[in-house]
């Protein structure tokens, strides 16, 4: 714990700094959730295709994904959630035309769920 997961779109592969941002959001969930450092883990997925509304044009999407252990209050979440925000705004560079949008999510990890 945390699992993170960023989903982007394959024409962000030359403008998005993803070492830089993983760093930077481990911090933001040590600082703000109270994670520890060897706790982060983060994997980047690259997406093909992207479709906003009617458009298959001129669009790139970022999507972040951070599962944390039940405990955290709602203000905590909405705190990294503002702060993945922000550090996804600077680890991107801009893309000219392209239209970039950026979402997050900070979710409970399943009580299910386990590591080793």
């Amino acid at each position: 714990m945390p699992q993170i997961t960023v989903d982007y779109s394959d024409r962000l592969a030359d403008t998005f700094d993803r070492p830089g941002f993983a760093t930077a959001v481990h911090e933001a969930v040590v600082t703000i959730a109270a994670a520890t450092p060897q706790a982060c883990k983060t994997r980047f997925r690259r997406t093909e295709d992207t479709v906003v509304g009617p458009d298959t044009d001129g669009h790139a999407v970022v999507h972040v994904e951070i599962g944390l252990l039940a405990g955290r209050t709602e203000e905590t979440r909405d705190r990294l959630a503002e702060a993945v925000l922000a550090l996804l705004g600077q680890h991107l560079k801009p893309t000219g035309a392209l239209a970039v949008h950026l979402s997050t999510e900070i979710r409970d990890l399943d009580p299910s769920y386990r590591s080793a």
